[in-house]
């Protein structure tokens, strides 16, 4: 499949790709758990926490995390380890832990150190503060945080797995 998508990006842009392959995958898979999160966040904050949406955030950046290891493991990091099983994911969780703190302080200062909620702004302006702060800002961030951490800890030996699987 990705060999398919490269072939379709045009020259000189295919060589980028190719060359930073790794991160494209980890682009792909922060995407992906960007939409697992963002519904996540966005039906738990209108429904059963819209009084909580620190507590929301934590959530659904939780279950993404664990989705966002599976995808990282099997599929942008494949080829790299160096660590036992077990290690590695203790490790991807503290890391992802920590994430999760660089993810939400955006959306924290947005709420509580600027004020950007009810009833000292309007109910749009909350909801659009809350977004580009916890969606964009916070996520972002946190992508850049875990793409450093991951490669230096999580995943520090290249080429430590084979790159198709055996049986």
């Amino acid at each position: 499949m990705v060999e398919s998508v490269l072939a379709a990006i045009p020259q000189p842009y295919r060589d980028v790709a190719v060359k930073h392959r790794e991160l494209v995958k980890f682009a792909v898979v922060g995407g992906s758990t960007w939409v697992i999160d963002t519904a996540i966040f966005l039906f738990l904050k209108s429904t059963v926490l819209s009084d909580k949406p620190i507590t929301a955030k934590i959530i659904s950046v939780l279950v993404a995390t664990i989705v966002s290891y599976v995808l990282n493991r099997e599929w942008s990091f494949r080829t790299r380890g160096g660590r036992d099983r077990h290690h590695e994911a203790a490790l991807f969780f503290i890391i992802s832990g920590v994430g999760v703190v660089v993810y939400t302080a955006p959306l924290a200062i947005s709420r509580y150190v600027l004020d950007l909620q009810v009833p000292d702004v309007s109910l749009l302006t909350q909801e659009i503060a809350d977004f580009v702060s916890g969606q964009i800002i916070g996520v972002l961030a946190g992508m850049a945080f875990r793409w450093w951490a991951f490669r230096r800890f999580v995943f520090p030996d290249e080429n430590a797995r084979s790159k198709v699987p055996t049986s």
